[in-house]
């Protein structure tokens, strides 16, 4: 409740420049622009019950309000940290009460993926009754954190990182508050920008610092890095940041891109990953997407992970980036991966079918009146060091699990692999 005091206590110019319009909203023209999802709703007069899934000071909570005045509807905001039971019950009962009255309720939840899965199924009768419209807020992917009967009653919208564009708009709106520019050369004005990294509420809390208290001249990038501090990177080991960038990680390595790789690992190491989790991803790499283009560099990703424990931080993390450029130069190939995969689908379908007899020993004498170990040659006694035999069980064709690439050493691999094959077929064995 405002009073008089409250109104003269001063307000904090992220407060202060909140868009009092749509219009006045940056950075999220997909969505309030021509044919835009909230343009239509809007336009429509009818406003359907959403999800703003967004990173923090996209104007999530802004959009929010302002959708509730362009449509009519009592705005009741509520946070999934501070708020409980109790306090939903009151806000119900409330939005019951407008709507006997005439008048609908738009419930804003901010954080909405922190209410657990009991919590959200709370809100579903009030929802699907109309005695409120939903606007939930979640930085959190929300197919992972949102109960799905409530995200399927849900439409999801998605609002982007402020770009420089936007964040340019915001710095003008700020001078233009204080009267008086920015105490900043062009470099510097572009090195604020980057240190809000896409969050307009953060950069305004940096202009604040800067108009309330100016140099004595305007700063240089240098001078503006030793003013402010720097902002910890947007990670969270535990959420969709976290699988985000590992991904983006690895998918760098298999495209080859030494650069773009590099960029994923330091952003996950500047987060605060556990760089023993990165070093397994890298190991399971260099064998599953390396393989036998180039064997030997499983060897050095773990010869790379276990410097890092010898040395530990930061020094170690060098040894991790050298490993790094190493999976991203290598040739790549997955033969092996593809092969054991259908190996495995091969016996499962076949799982009972015994070994060849001239593949396994005949320790008694009743094996042996068997014929087990019958037929079997010592490939080191027979031309070329190879006696051709097949080991696929008896009854089984030969089937072809590994298909080397012409790729790093696998293109030799492969013209070994046919030059024995060529031997079997001239002993007639190549059907076994």
């Amino acid at each position: 409740m405002s009073t008089l005091f409250s109104a003269q206590a001063p307000r904090p110019l992220a407060d202060r420049l909140r868009p009092e319009r749509l219009e006045e909203v940056v950075g999220q023209d997909h969505l309030l622009k021509d044919d835009g999802p909230i343009a239509r709703m809007v336009a429509a007069g009818r406003l359907a019950s959403l999800i703003f899934w967004g990173p923090p000071g996209s104007g999530k909570t802004t959009l929010a309000r302002l959708l509730g005045e362009a449509a009519g509807l009592t705005f009741e905001p509520v946070s999934a940290v501070a708020s409980g039971v109790a306090e939903l019950r009151r806000v119900f009962e409330a939005a019951s009460r407008r709507r006997e009255a005439g008048r609908g309720t738009l419930l804003f939840v901010d954080e909405i993926h922190r209410f657990n899965r009991a919590q959200q199924d709370a809100f579903l009768p009030h929802v699907e009754s109309g005695v409120v419209t939903l606007v939930g807020a979640t930085t959190e992917n929300p197919s992972f954190e949102i109960n799905g009967a409530l995200l399927s009653r849900c439409q999801v919208l998605v609002l982007n990182r402020l770009e420089d564009a936007a964040l340019e708009i915001l710095l003008k709106r700020a001078e233009e508050d204080a009267g008086k520019p920015l105490p900043l050369e062009s470099e510097a004005r572009a090195a604020l920008k980057a240190l809000a990294d896409g969050d307009g509420r953060y950069l305004l809390a940096l202009c604040e610092d800067l108009l309330s208290s100016p140099p004595p001249e305007p700063l240089d990038s240098r001078g503006l890095a030793a003013r402010m501090q720097k902002r910890a990177p947007l990670y969270d080991k535990a959420q969709e940041s976290h699988y985000n960038l590992v991904s983006a990680l690895h998918k760098a390595l298999r495209g080859s891109d030494v650069d773009g790789a590099l960029y994923w690992f330091a952003r996950m190491i500047a987060g605060g990953e556990d760089p023993h989790y990165i070093a397994r991803r890298m190991l399971r790499f260099a064998s599953e997407d390396v393989g036998m283009a180039d064997p030997g560099i499983v060897v050095r990703t773990l010869a790379a992970w276990q410097g890092y424990e010898r040395l530990g931080a930061p020094e170690g993390e060098l040894l991790l980036a050298q490993s790094v450029v190493d999976l991203a130069r290598a040739p790549k190939s997955n033969a092996c991966y593809a092969a054991y995969g259908a190996a495995m689908r091969a016996a499962k379908e076949s799982g009972s079918l015994m070994p060849p007899r001239h593949a396994v020993n005949a320790p008694t004498r009743l094996m042996a009146e068997m014929g087990y170990a019958e037929g079997y040659e010592y490939d080191h006694d027979a031309a070329e060091g190879f006696a051709g035999l097949s080991y696929f069980p008896e009854g089984m064709r030969r089937r072809q699990f590994y298909r080397p690439t012409d790729r790093g050493r696998e293109k030799e691999i492969g013209a070994y692999l046919e030059y024995l094959e060529e031997i079997r077929r001239g002993r007639g064995k190549s059907e076994e």
